[in-house]
């Protein structure tokens, strides 16, 4: 499955992971990444404001707040502002992540 060109226009954001890129949807005080993320493995423990999302593709583990569970297709999660966790991908995973921070990822420039 690959993203639409209406979303493939927005704003890519800036991700310092090798392997996963995104496309920004800015609000006032929350944005939207449409995340295409490769089979990269482990992204370490860290935390920030609260995040919720869907997987449309691929399969994941999170592990939020000591908690690990697999997640899939049409699994939504939710991660409290604060809370430490981490994610395994497992294969090529694409979710929309909705964070409430007004600026957790920047626009790419150039």
């Amino acid at each position: 499955m690959d993203y639409p060109e209406m979303i493939t226009r927005l704003p890519m954001a800036d991700i310092s992971f090798d392997g996963v890129e995104g496309w920004l949807l800015q609000g006032d005080d929350q944005q939207a990444v449409f995340m295409d993320i490769a089979s990269i493995g482990e992204v370490p423990e860290h935390s920030h404001g609260a995040q919720f999302g869907v997987v449309l593709e691929g399969e994941m583990t999170l592990t939020i707040g000591g908690e690990s569970r697999l997640y899939g297709k049409g699994d939504s999660y939710f991660i409290p502002s604060g809370v430490i966790h981490s994610a395994v991908f497992h294969s090529r995973v694409k979710v929309i992540d909705v964070f409430d921070e007004e600026a957790r990822y920047q626009a790419k420039t150039g």
